[in-house]
């Protein structure tokens, strides 16, 4: 299925297909569209097995929400490195806050949400390079 949200004034164009989802395109609020890209979407409040080695995110890899909720708090910005299991952003959710944190390490690329927004289930959050 393919769904249109709108973050921050962009329109992302994401389809999802069995529990995986992609950003198809990305475009202003009643603009032509900016840019199309094609990336997995990661959803996940785990955090890696202590003995795992970590692993370098790819290169345009999206966090997306892996629940609907508001935005708490953002822990890093454009351009800090992060490792795999660290904290990203908080999350609330049913009254509960919940850490988002990164699948790999990485550099944060682009942060497409703020304190106070409101995100659905799947939506991108941050994308890391």
């Amino acid at each position: 299925m393919k769904y249109i949200v709108t973050i921050n004034s962009q329109n992302y164009e994401v389809e999802v297909e069995k529990g995986e989802a992609r950003v198809l395109s990305i475009t202003a609020a009643a603009q032509a569209p900016i840019t199309a890209i094609e990336v997995p979407a990661v959803a996940t409040v785990s955090t890696p097995a202590a003995d795992a080695a970590p692993t370098i995110a790819p290169a345009g890899e999206v966090l997306a929400a892996p629940m609907p909720g508001t935005i708490l708090s953002i822990q890093k910005r454009v351009g800090d490195r992060v490792k795999a299991g660290e904290v990203v952003l908080i999350l609330e959710a049913m009254k509960m806050e919940n850490e988002v944190v990164a699948m790999h390490d990485g550099t944060v690329a682009q942060i497409l949400v703020s304190k106070g927004s409101s995100v659905s289930t799947g939506d991108p959050l941050v994308t890391f390079s």
